[in-house]
């Protein structure tokens, strides 16, 4: 076999959305891609801090790029990189572009090293390009968490008591975190742990996850009832990765900085 022949058969392409970046040396990155067919990888991008990089605007976060990579001894290398969709409206926007750095961290923090989703590829994928396109931002991230929860097996159960299985009914009723769903008022009134669901507060949690995403866009929600919505999404979600993230932390001092953008 020629050099030719064997440095072709170490390339290999391959298309995803840049999670996270870190810094290594003095020139180099270490790149977190999630890709719909091999999940998420690590990728050494060499060389790509410097000025001259023609690959740096094509690895930024949340961008979609392709990637064409040479197999390497210990991480694989980046070799040329080139943008399907920088999502540029999000990256000029720091509201949007801070939402999309919570759904990456999201996806990364729910994901281990080459486990392919593609359907988690797809969500996070739709719902950057949703915050780009200008669809209502909060509605995208609740559904996205929501959708992210049932792909990686976390998904709430909202229609039946988790403990007497009886459908539940149009009252006050409870969520249960440790039991990963819903509680009736008999079973979850006065228990330790349980969160109060108003009855709006639970039919838009079930409308999110029971309704395509075209049908959710057209929404209208008093902001009191969206703001609960993403409070109870938040505890259920820190309860079940075991730790707290930091892109949540974040948006909260944004938003009481800048006032998030009514929708």
């Amino acid at each position: 076999m020629d050099q030719g022949q064997a440095r072709r058969q170490r390339l290999y392409r391959l298309s995803g959305i840049v999670l996270r970046r870190r810094d290594l040396g003095e020139a180099d990155r270490l790149l977190t891609v999630f890709t719909r067919d091999r999940g998420k990888v690590t990728l050494l991008a060499k060389g790509v801090r410097r000025a001259a990089s023609r690959k740096a605007g094509h690895l930024e976060p949340f961008t979609h790029t392709d990637l064409l990579v040479a197999k390497g001894a210990n991480l694989d290398l980046v070799t040329q990189a080139e943008t399907i969709d920088a999502h540029r409206h999000v990256r000029e926007d720091l509201w949007l572009s801070s939402l999309a750095y919570a759904a990456a961290e999201l996806a990364d923090a729910f994901t281990v090293d080459e486990d392919p989703n593609a359907a988690l590829f797809d969500l996070l994928l739709d719902t950057v390009g949703r915050l780009d396109s200008g669809q209502p931002s909060s509605l995208a991230m609740r559904y996205f968490e929501l959708h992210l929860l049932a792909l990686v097996g976390y998904q709430p159960q909202l229609f039946h008591c988790v403990h007497c299985s009886r459908p539940l009914e149009p009252v006050v009723n409870f969520l249960s975190l440790d039991r990963g769903g819903c509680l009736c008022p008999q079973h979850g009134a006065n228990v330790d742990g349980t969160i109060a669901l108003p009855l709006d507060v639970l039919k838009v949690l079930r409308y999110l996850q029971a309704h395509p995403w075209e049908q959710i866009a057209v929404l209208q929600l008093r902001p009191e009832v969206l703001a609960q919505v993403e409070s109870i999404l938040a505890r259920y979600i820190v309860y079940h990765l075991e730790r707290t993230l930091r892109a949540p932390v974040f948006l909260e001092k944004l938003r009481r900085a800048l006032i998030a953008p009514k929708e």
